[in-house]
């Protein structure tokens, strides 16, 4: 017999703050609107070049705003236009945009916390307990996972068991929820936990579609009447 799950782990950007959409995407209209228009594939260099700088690096001290704000100015730095009302335009309006999003949620978060566990598993910038204090998720979550604080990246199956471990709960009793398709949800299932994809528009691939562990949904506000027959 299949145990009911005890313990519910999110990922968090893309998830917590945010419907299924990942930071990248989520930047890319905001720089735009604040008049940064540069090839896609430009922008997404100097993306990727401040978030794995930023993760080198592995600040625990560094706030959401903070991080923002350091992402922010070292992909202008890249692009060759760093102005710090730049800096501030873009960094203020994802971090409102954030916040917002975790604000409407808590309730729902709170209700989940009446019959679960929760804990988050994230590809983070080793500060994640930071920006969960600053948000407000701290007091609602038992267990941080952050990959730069454990030395291993989702899907590595050393951050699920991690996770598990210090909640000291079996895979098949803990749940993941994510947006991130082979991060998240293959990652949790290849450990023996069963996932949620947090997916705006995306149906599950065929091999997910079948497997009566792994479900989708379009919102976080679907959680819980997705979990209902697993329990």
């Amino acid at each position: 017999m299949t145990a009911a799950p005890k313990a519910v782990f999110f990922d968090y950007g893309g998830t917590l703050d945010a419907d299924g959409v990942a930071w990248k995407e989520r930047f890319r209209p905001i720089y735009r609107r604040a008049g940064i228009a540069t090839p896609p594939e430009t922008f997404d260099r100097a993306f990727y070049h401040a978030d794995d700088s930023l993760t080198a690096e592995a600040d625990p001290h560094l706030s959401l705003s903070d991080v923002l704000h350091e992402q922010v100015r070292r992909v202008l730095t890249a692009l060759g236009c760093c102005r710090e009302a730049l800096v501030e335009d873009i960094a203020g309006a994802f971090f409102r945009q954030s916040t917002e999003h975790i604000r409407r949620i808590r309730p729902l978060l709170e209700r989940l916390s009446a019959d679960f566990r929760l804990g988050i598993i994230s590809n983070n910038y080793g500060n994640l307990a930071a920006i969960c204090r600053q948000t407000g998720l701290a007091d609602l979550m038992e267990v941080l996972v952050d990959s730069a604080r454990v030395g291993a990246v989702k899907p590595d199956p050393v951050i699920f068991r991690q996770a598990l471990a210090q909640m000291d709960v079996r895979p098949e009793e803990a749940v993941m929820v994510g947006d991130a398709l082979a991060r998240d949800i293959r990652g949790a299932r290849a450990v023996g936990m069963r996932a949620v994809w947090l997916s705006p528009r995306e149906a599950l691939p065929p091999d997910l579609a079948a497997d009566t562990r792994t479900a989708v949904i379009r919102s976080l506000g679907e959680l819980p009447e997705r979990l209902a027959p697993w329990i």
